[in-house]
């Protein structure tokens, strides 16, 4: 228990004294100053305040009152003057000044005492202690208690604006101070040695050591029998430790960068690491985020901030940012008073929930008014904020430590192959036991007779005369058998796992540092988010893929527009660049310089815009691009200029136009164009400068987009005080709210006709390709108005729920719209989609598009990338029920012959080989509703019935399956998946529209809980997360819609058409070389340890060794190791050229040629093979010799890593300078090391035998044949 800060007010008397000095005694009430720290929240040195005043309240009091005024203070003191002797009161009290609000009085209590001859004034707090603190944000100040109590389950954290220390020290909150660094000095090696034992393989090691160390089981020196496991323990740790040391280093100077915190009424440097939760800080231009901060105030009057998050998610693009208008003032007023409550530190960098205290108002802050820690502040002069996370508490912080893990298919299949390795083990084992067990049965008599038996154990066997140990048969068969596995422990591959994971670091530097794989108009590098599925890549037999900014470059061109049931864009291309600056000009423009983007407009729609606001068609017009300009959340930065209109074409000054949503940007790039320019915009107000008239919008209310709605709508106030909602968002989910009668009631015909006429051109911009928004508005009355600003209002500060329910108020307002038109933008396809997805297809790969767009522009985007072909058949379901779902499935099977499932493997076969006439019946007649034909316009035939019989070209024929996402939601909740597995798996094609996230994820669910196929999802959204999990392999495109595809893919790029060469390129040699190295080490474990068995089947089944301890232990740490990570990470069996120029050669891994059961069992024959030759050659060659087995032990070391290393030589694809450095050096390596440890005198025996150095060419040229 510690006691609390001393005291927090000083009498007038001590103004004589020092300016910074300790708690003073009781002052009297005469004139009260005062105290603040001096220094930080830690300090233990105070100085009068000169500027504060005191505000105190009974102690019975919510909240103190504040009491600047002298005179206030002389009331309170008359009261106790007039009181009868020995009264005293209780108050609690509190010091603010200008600047800040200091609240040191920890429970508010102070003494006021009238005793005979003074009157005093003490602090009670100044000797008590403080109380069990309670848990981290759990607990409330009684000061606003009543205004949250209505949710207070779900813990929120509160935030003392400028107040620290109340914020920190009552709720314990952590400091800045970062730590990434895993150890110190003290516990370094405890937790790293716990740490590594982690590994399965380690602790294998570590057990087979310690059996080694018993006396009856000793067959290596039990120092031999350590080291392997110490030196692989020890060069960890070394990495580790070096890592770690890098780490430490990197903390150290990140925590002591500096910045600007409010102190005292001053912004003073400050060290990172010593900055608190609720203190105000100020961050100047290019500076980066010490912590999590909401923005109070900016440099810029509208509270506009500009922020890069590269070192965030790696996105280059700014940011936009605001402060609220209600705490800009109180930046301009200096005063930094109000309490923040927000939601618990999480690891969601795209949401924040929160709401502010303020001048008893309750205002609600969002993502869009947080910066978080490591952004950078651009394009703003400066900012100032409140921090709200601080330290491992920030948003970067808690994602750091995400680490994701999965498991290949090679690595199951290898896991089968080492169950049967391991039986294989037990079998040698048990011969061996048995064995001996029958020899010592025969020859228990004979012991003492025997010369070379266990003559090693003698500890009591003198006694007996003896001087061998015997434990008995039955424990000398158990020994025997723990001897056998301690001799042939690297036949279970263990050691191949950590083999395997440097393999895989070394193919991922590759990838990564591929150059025809970076994408320089973004500056994306390919990355490796997960190190467990290299080999994966060259065994993908299913591709899903998002459209949007995964097959297009989600750079948007505003093409067309329909307005009032009129079409517009035969000459309208409103076109902008990366950096959005938008000027217009004609083609034929008479100015010298080149604007950086052009925008052609309509001649028809701006002579409309031209006319007097008047008419029907005028005013839909008008609001129509009304709409555009303000609906959205888009920022426009003016760079200067002046109009310069003309009749067709206009020319203005550039203007930057700061969005998050390439799609919004072309909107307001597209009402610029046409005279309704985007001028100013802030969290209240919203400026569009119309025809040369500017009008402002006052902000009511604004509802985002999101999936559910897939709608955006804004609350305006026009000028004349009318109210207004401006709605956008999808078809599907606006033309359902409509109206379709006017205000008296009656159907409106006219309306009903616009609408009709609306949908034919949505219809065709679908088919070219384009991506369509219906824009619509609605006048609201004061009842509508009132009824949702009280919904908004309640839900926009809800701490619980709050995204249900402003959709909730959102539909107040989102209904009886009234049409305004549509707009139509073109979504180009990335350079390289069509050739790519050829390719792939071409390697056996089927590719599926799932995306939320319409039915018609996800068709036209496949004819455009070569997904859909001339002649293709189309299967399209677009059921409204589950019965009709059904049907429509039905229909297609039986038109097609396509078998249910349970399906033979054969049957499988063609179904991946898209060879759908084997599954298809030859009699029955099917109606062919839903069966289409492709043309190469993209433009769909009428439906027509066929009989399949007068149709054999059919058993050809390619199908195309296109579903929507309204049938999907009957199919995959249903019992329907079945049906839908066996036609989709019989098409070439399957593109699903109009699809949700979590729909994504179930069709990849559909095939990857059906086959055993390899399946890969990508995509550059947020929607596409489930997908990428869900899948085998996920991969994420560093597009334009954030980075959270990127942060839970298992590899990024920024370009589709990089995944052809990742796949047919890369995915193809890791899997052969993956394939191969396991095969390998399969075979080089094995031959060691049936060559040391023959030896044993010779030596009475003893358990013993000619090789020496520590030719035993070098065999698979120096002498062959270091050849197989080489040509693990190097080998090429093909160039990529040919890789590239043959596609099918990808189809060796669908086809499991690199690795499967018969090349395991054929491999483990050869390696019989080769370990009778490697034996017994030498046996039967020096069996009558006078050679002692130490030198013949010393032969067969020698000639088993000859055997290997040119065994693995003759494999070898590709020779590079490493791969001769490796092979070579290994060879050369075992002589040297023989050399050193063996030699004496052993190595100038046997080098004096010339037979030995022919036989080693006589084994070699054997074992090859």
């Amino acid at each position: 228990m510690s006691t609390v800060d001393p005291l927090l007010l000083s009498s007038s008397g001590s103004a004589d004294s020092p300016s910074k000095h300790t708690a003073p005694a009781r002052p009297s009430v005469g004139s009260l100053n005062c105290l603040c720290r001096a220094d930080s929240c830690s300090s233990s040195v105070y100085e009068d305040c000169d500027t504060a005043s005191v505000n105190f309240a009974d102690e019975g009091d919510a909240i103190p009152r504040h009491c600047p005024e002298e005179s206030d203070l002389s009331r309170v003191a008359e009261r106790f003057q007039s009181a009868d002797s020995h009264f005293f009161h209780r108050l609690s009290v509190e010091c603010s000044q200008k600047e800040r609000q200091r609240k040191i009085s920890w429970g508010g209590v102070m003494e006021m005492q009238r005793s005979p001859s003074s009157l005093e004034v003490g602090v009670v707090s100044s000797s008590q202690e403080k109380p069990n603190r309670p848990p981290r944000g759990r607990n409330k100040s009684s000061h606003f208690e009543d205004l949250f109590s209505s949710e207070q389950e779900h813990d929120p954290r509160l935030i003392y604006i400028n107040d620290p220390c109340r914020t920190n020290d009552r709720y314990e909150f952590t400091g800045n101070e970062i730590r990434t660094s895993k150890y110190t000095l003290i516990t370094f090696l405890p937790k790293n040695l716990f740490i590594q034992f982690h590994r399965l393989a380690y602790v294998y090691f570590l057990v087979i050591a310690a059996l080694n160390q018993l006396p009856p089981l000793a067959v290596f020196g039990r120092t031999a029998s350590l080291f392997p496991l110490l030196f692989v323990l020890f060069v960890t740790a070394i990495k580790d430790g070096y890592e770690d040391w890098r780490r430490h280093r990197s903390d150290r100077n990140e925590n002591n960068r500096e910045a600007l915190v409010l102190q005292h009424g001053d912004f003073r440097s400050k060290k990172w690491k010593h900055i608190c939760v609720g203190e105000v800080v100020k961050i100047h231009s290019n500076e980066t985020m010490p912590c999590d901060m909401v923005l109070l105030g900016t440099s810029d009057p509208n509270g506009i901030a500009y922020i890069q998050t590269m070192n965030l998610d790696g996105e280059s693009n700014l940011k936009t940012r605001y402060a609220r208008q209600e705490t800009v003032t109180m930046i301009s007023h200096s005063s930094y008073l109000g309490l923040i409550k927000c939601e618990q530190p999480n690891r969601n960098i795209y949401e924040f929930t929160a709401t502010m205290e303020l001048n008893n108002q309750r205002i609600p802050l969002g993502q869009s008014n947080i910066v978080l820690r490591g952004c950078q502040l651009k394009n703003t002069e400066w900012i100032i904020g409140v921090v709200v996370y601080a330290g491992q508490e920030t948003k970067a912080m808690l994602n750091s430590t995400i680490s994701r893990s999965k498991s290949s298919n090679l690595e199951s299949y290898m896991n089968r192959e080492t169950l049967w390795l391991s039986a294989f083990l037990l079998i040698t084992c048990s011969v061996v036991a048995t064995g001996m067990g029958v020899w010592l049965f025969k020859n228990t008599k004979n012991l003492d007779a025997l010369p070379y038996y266990r003559r090693k154990y003698f500890t009591f066997g003198r006694e007996n005369r003896k001087d061998f140990e015997f434990y008995g048969l039955a424990l000398e068969i158990f020994f025997s058998f723990l001897s056998s596995v301690i001799i042939f422990q690297i036949m279970i591959p263990i050691s191949l796992y950590i083999t395997m994971e440097l393999v895989r670091v070394g193919q991922s530097y590759f990838m990564i540092g591929d150059t025809r794989m970076y994408d320089s108009s973004s500056g994306s590098r390919f990355q490796c988010r997960s190190l467990n599925i290299n080999e994966d890549l060259g065994q993908i037999r299913y591709i899903f893929s998002d459209k949007t900014g995964t097959l297009t470059q989600n750079k948007m061109e505003f093409q067309q527009a329909s307005i009032y049931g009129r079409n517009y864009g035969s000459s309208l291309q409103v076109t902008s660049d990366s950096s959005h600056e938008i000027t217009i000009a004609e083609s034929s423009s008479q100015h010298d310089r080149k604007p950086k983007s052009e925008i052609n407009v309509d001649a028809l729609l701006l002579a409309l815009l031209k006319q007097p606001l008047f008419g029907e068609e005028r005013l839909a017009a008008h609001d129509f691009f009304l709409t555009l300009a303000a609906c959205n959340t888009v920022i426009p930065v003016s760079t200067g200029g002046s109009p310069d209109l003309t009749n067709e074409v206009s020319e203005v000054g550039a203007i930057d136009y700061q969005g998050e949503s390439p799609d919004e940007q072309a909107l307001v790039i597209a009402a610029s164009a046409y005279g309704y320019k985007l001028v100013e915009r802030t969290t209240g107000h919203i400026v569009i400068d119309v025809q040369g008239e500017r009008i402002r919008l006052d902000v009511l209310g604004l509802h985002e987009f999101d999936s559910v709605r897939k709608r955006m709508s804004v609350v305006v106030r026009f000028p004349d005080d009318t109210v207004k909602v401006l709605v956008k968002g999808a078809d599907t989910s606006m033309l359902s709210i409509l109206r379709t009668r006017n205000h008296d009631g009656l159907f409106d015909s006219l309306h009903a006709k616009t609408i009709e006429t609306t949908e034919n051109h949505l219809s065709s911009y679908s088919s070219e390709g384009l991506r369509t928004l219906v824009i619509g508005s609605k006048y609201l009355s004061n009842e509508e108005f009132s009824e949702w600003q009280e919904r908004y209002e309640e839900a926009s500060t809800s701490m619980t729920e709050r995204s249900a329910k402003l959709r909730q108020a959102a539909a107040l307002v989102e209904c009886d719209l009234t049409l305004l038109g549509a707009t139509g933008i073109e979504d180009k396809l990335q350079d390289g989609v069509p050739e790519a997805i050829e390719s792939l297809r071409q390697a056996g790969i089927k590719v599926w598009v799932l995306t939320g767009d319409k039915q018609e522009t996800a068709i036209s985007i496949g004819l455009s990338c070569r997904l859909l072909t001339q002649g293709m058949h189309s299967i399209i379901i677009n059921g409204s029920s589950e019965i009709e779902c059904r049907s429509l499935l039905a229909d297609a099977k039986a038109k097609f012959g396509i078998k249910s499932a349970d399906l033979g493997k054969q049957d499988v076969e063609d179904l991946h080989n898209g060879d759908v006439s084997k599954l298809r019946s030859s009699n029955g007649q099917a109606s062919e509703s839903g069966i289409q034909n492709f043309q190469l316009t993209g433009v769909i035939a009428n439906d027509k019935s066929v009989n399949i019989e007068e149709s054999p070209n059919f058993d050809d024929a390619e199908l195309a399956l296109i579903i929507d996402g309204n049938s999907l939601v009957y199919i995959l909740e249903k019992d329907l998946e079945s049906e839908l597995f066996d036609l989709a798996t019989s098409c070439k094609v399957v593109i699903c529209c109009r699809v949700a996230p979590l729909q994504k994820a179930g069709i990849v669910d559909l095939i990857k809980s059906r086959t055993s196929d390899m399946t890969l999802a990508i995509g550059d959204g947020a929607n596409d997360v489930s997908m990428i999990q869900m899948a085998d392999v996920g991969v994420g495109i560093c597009g334009q819609e954030g980075r959270q595809a990127v942060m839970a893919s298992d590899f990024a790029m920024g370009q589709f058409r990089f995944l052809k060469r990742l796949l047919l390129v890369h995915g193809h040699w890791n899997y052969q070389r993956m394939a191969y190295m396991i095969l390998y080490n399969f075979y080089r474990n094995a031959v060691f340890v049936l060559m040391l068995f023959w030896y044993i089947l010779h030596t009475a089944y003893s358990a013993t060794l000619a090789l020496t301890d520590w030719s035993s232990v070098f065999y698979s740490l120096i002498y062959t190791s270091v050849p197989t990570v080489v040509v693990g990470i190097l080998d090429k069996d093909l160039s990529h050229n040919t890789l590239l120029y043959y596609p099918r050669l990808y189809e060796a891994g669908l086809r499991n040629e690199g690795y499967n059961m018969t090349l395991f069992w054929i491999t483990m024959l050869d390696t019989l093979w080769q370990s009778l030759v490697l034996f017994y050659v030498p046996f039967f060659t020096y069996n009558i010799s006078t050679m002692d087995i130490w030198s013949m032990g010393s032969l067969w070391t020698i000639a088993v890593v000859i055997l290997v290393n040119i065994h693995l030589a003759m494999d070898i694809q590709r020779w590079v300078l490493i791969t001769h450095l490796a092979i070579w050096g290994s060879i050369a390596a075992t002589f040297l090391c023989m050399v050193l440890i063996d030699s004496i005198p052993i190595f100038p025996n046997l080098a004096g035998h010339y037979t030995i150095w022919l036989l080693q060419e006589l084994t070699g040229l054997v074992f090859a044949l």
